[in-house]
């Protein structure tokens, strides 16, 4: 079943049956509200300390980009994290705060719930035996990423953590395979175990599991030799996560590592970019890895007990502690969590009827492959780590310097008996529904090197993403790609079909291609409406006859851009619904069979709201999206805050809902009539793999969270205008371009030479 993205909206009720809690009435303050205190600093950490400084070095080039180079991998990490916390600290440590379950220490009972739904699913013992037991080229690189964190903290004490003073080295492990908000629990959720564990259930409705939203997603491209100019194979890493979510960064050490790209806040891998043979980008997937299993509850003297292959089994009850912030004041809920050998109790269908989850959020095995794959010298060497299987959230999209180019559609993939629809909840009494075992990385859905010479992923179908050269549905179990057909997956095979001799400056503007691939469904319906149609307003028919007349693009100047995604946001919510389960119709098949049956009771209204909308919001209705669409960054907080009578740059991209590719998802805040893009595309990379590598890239605003630096939006324009800068790969280009250098604990140089570290 899908990923399930993690929020926190759900406000708890007061609490009755299977909730067993405590209210710990202390008298703290707020600084108390630290429960991580500082320890001591021995020598023998601080000798280590010195040593990783003194063996890394960290160039800024012009734009603010940290470069590190270490002598060992573990130094390179040792640099990454402590440049990390230097451009974002807030970021880093609320990462990893959401990670243990401790969310409600800094926010309150608001995220009581999230904090417990993340503790059913991570366990925080495992990770710290995994550390323990790990490999030592591991446990090398995880305590450097200890050592780089609380470094940054004993040098900048000025810098006061909201809750994590001290930093661990099995932390990382607490992540699966890098995306931080990537958790796999099927069609359950933080309300569903809220409502369980309050005893307010009445039943979990599969068909809510997903709430209705503009995707963010992500795009890549590979392209192969015989489509360029250069003869070179060629990658777009092109990444729709929130704004500043990721940072642009280069690792080098003199033990083989020389990757560049995105990293989330506290990684301390290259989770989407390329070193110098080959490159890959991430798409979430829909892969199914997680499953939600229905157990037959039977009460017996006192106990609870489940039906499993014509016996009881006892159900498994263990205590979880959540603290949470009140004021001043640190309170504490101590919850009962049940059990099965399924996983924790998670919903409920009926009053016997509870609902586990099976799943796998969180494995050393995926920290290391999410590594080795940063290392990886070509395709050979690529599938070599994709036989790990620890990846359980994304695709990979591939190219290296050989001319490979290659697809896989997930990866971490349980067995599963196809008798059963695994995109529900599935029976858990018969040993029929376990898991049986893993299937092999090579019997997953995939592409190398297709004959059209080319592969897209838009968190679409892989059955498309090498046009009629793609994979064959039918020669694989319905669980491994339940995804659908949405409108950028079609815009991206248009566009690349057509595209020949590609330069890397046509590759990008590929990526930036801004058709309304939906509006193509839409539009047409209105040419059917009579524009002398009396019981229309003026207003109304003008707004109409723009629309038949646009060219379905969307773009800063375009009136009828405006007024079609505000239309398209008041239609059916189904329309903007993209990741679906098995058997069900996808969002192009949904918005094909709404253009065909939808009558002017539907869309006429819709449409005449957006009229009355933003005449009442701008004095008219005729407004450009650049006009209305905007990108602001102000303060850097969490979350930002925005402000129309403050500088702003208009936007001509839409949201990846529509099938813009450029991805930029906007809408109005609180007290504002623009709107203020939130999320989209980030970090956005073409890459070309020849003798050298040659790259170019942007980022939404800038690399640091200060807004006093230079970097906290000196990349803005250049994102809003689909600008690139030349990727600095080699040392002598960061050399020359450099505007500091400098260990970790000292201050810049505004010189850098020519010495290595």
């Amino acid at each position: 079943m899908a990923i399930f993205e993690i929020t926190a909206n759900h406000q708890p009720h007061t609490m009755t049956r299977f909730l067993r809690w405590t209210l710990l009435s202390l008298s703290l303050t707020a600084s108390d509200i630290r429960p991580c205190t500082a320890q001591g600093l021995s020598h023998k950490e601080r000798t280590r300390w010195d040593a990783h400084a003194a063996r890394t070095e960290i160039m800024r080039d012009k734009w603010g980009i940290p470069h590190i180079y270490g002598q060992t991998d573990a130094d390179a990490v040792f640099g990454l994290i402590y440049a990390q916390c230097e451009d974002d600290f807030p970021r880093v440590e609320m990462n990893y705060i959401e990670k243990l379950g401790r969310l409600a220490e800094v926010n309150g009972a608001a995220d009581l719930w999230n904090d417990l739904y993340v503790r059913m699913l991570i366990d925080t013992t495992e990770a710290l035996s995994d550390y323990q037991t790990a490999a030592p080229w591991l446990k090398a690189l995880l305590e450097a990423w200890a050592d780089g964190m609380n470094y940054y903290l004993h040098t900048h004490p000025h810098v006061k953590p909201i809750l994590l003073q001290r930093f661990e080295p099995w932390h990382p492990l607490l992540w699966t395979d890098g995306s931080i908000g990537a958790i796999s629990t099927g069609y359950l959720g933080p309300k569903d175990v809220m409502e369980f564990y309050q005893g307010q259930a009445t039943a979990a409705r599969f068909d809510d599991r997903q709430a209705i939203r503009e995707t963010l997603g992500s795009n890549g491209f590979a392209i192969a030799p015989s489509r360029t100019a250069s003869g070179h194979a060629m990658l777009y890493i092109n990444p729709h996560t929130t704004f500043y979510f990721r940072p642009e960064v280069q690792m080098t050490s003199s033990q083989g590592l020389q990757a560049y790209g995105a990293v989330t806040w506290g990684q301390f891998f290259i989770y989407q970019g390329f070193n110098e043979h080959c490159g890959w980008m991430h798409t979430s997937s829909n892969a199914d890895v997680a499953d939600v299993y229905a157990e037959q509850i039977v009460r017996k003297d006192g106990q609870i007990f489940y039906r499993y292959d014509g016996r009881l089994k006892a159900m498994q009850t263990r205590q979880v502690v959540i603290r949470y912030r009140e004021g001043a004041t640190l309170r504490a809920r101590t919850f009962d969590v049940h059990h099965t050998h399924h996983g924790p109790v998670m919903g409920l269908e009926n009053s016997e009827t509870w609902l586990t989850v099976r799943s796998y959020n969180r494995a050393r095995n995926s920290l290391e492959q999410s590594w080795l794959r940063t290392k990886a010298a070509g395709h050979t060497a690529f599938q070599k780590v994709m036989a790990m299987r620890g990846n359980t959230s994304n695709n990979t999209v591939f190219a290296d310097d050989k001319g490979n180019i290659a697809y896989w559609h997930g990866n971490y993939m349980p067995q599963r008996d196809t008798a059963f629809d695994w995109g529900r909840r599935v029976d858990g009494t018969t040993s029929r529904t376990e898991w049986k075992g893993l299937h092999a990385a090579t019997e997953t859905v995939q592409l190398h090197n297709p004959a059209n010479g080319w592969i897209q992923n838009c968190n679409s179908t892989p059955f498309t993403a090498a046009g009629i050269h793609s994979p064959d549905r039918k020669s694989y179990p319905p669980y491994m790609a339940p995804d659908g057909e949405n409108f950028r997956g079609i815009n991206a095979v248009r566009v690349l079909d057509n595209l020949h001799g590609l330069t890397l400056d046509q590759l990008i503007e590929a990526g930036y291609d801004n058709r309304l691939a939906a509006f193509e469904n839409l539009i047409p319906v209105l040419t059917k409406l009579p524009l002398t149609d009396t019981s229309l307003s003026p207003a109304l028919r003008e707004a109409i006859d723009s629309l038949i007349r646009w060219d379905i693009r969307c773009s800063p100047s375009s009136v009828a851009t405006t007024l079609a995604i505000e239309w398209g946001q008041r239609l059916n919510p189904l329309l903007q619904r993209v990741y679906i389960e098995q058997g069900e119709s996808d969002q192009v098949s949904i918005t094909r069979r709404f253009a065909a049956t939808a009558g002017r009771g539907e869309l006429l209204p819709a449409l005449q709201a957006v009229v009355d909308d933003l005449q009442r919001r701008f004095g008219t209705w005729k407004k450009p999206w650049g006009d209305v669409n905007r990108y602001q960054r102000l303060t850097g907080q969490m979350p930002e805050t925005y402000d129309d009578a403050q500088q702003s740059l208009p936007v001509g991209f839409a949201s990846a809902t529509w099938g813009c590719l450029p991805a930029y998802v906007s809408r109005t805040m609180p007290g504002t009539q623009k709107r203020y893009g939130v999320s989209g595309n980030s970090f956005v990379c073409a890459v070309e793999f020849g003798p050298k590598v040659r790259a170019k890239s942007v980022l939404a605003g800038g690399v640091s969270n200060n807004p006093a630096s230079p970097h906290f939006s000196d990349q803005a324009e250049l994102y809003t205008k689909a600008r690139f800068k030349d990727v600095l790969f080699y040392r002598d280009d960061v050399l020359r371009n450099a505007e500091a250098c400098y260990r970790p604990g000292q201050p810049p140089a505004k010189t850098c030479g020519s010495r290595t570290p």
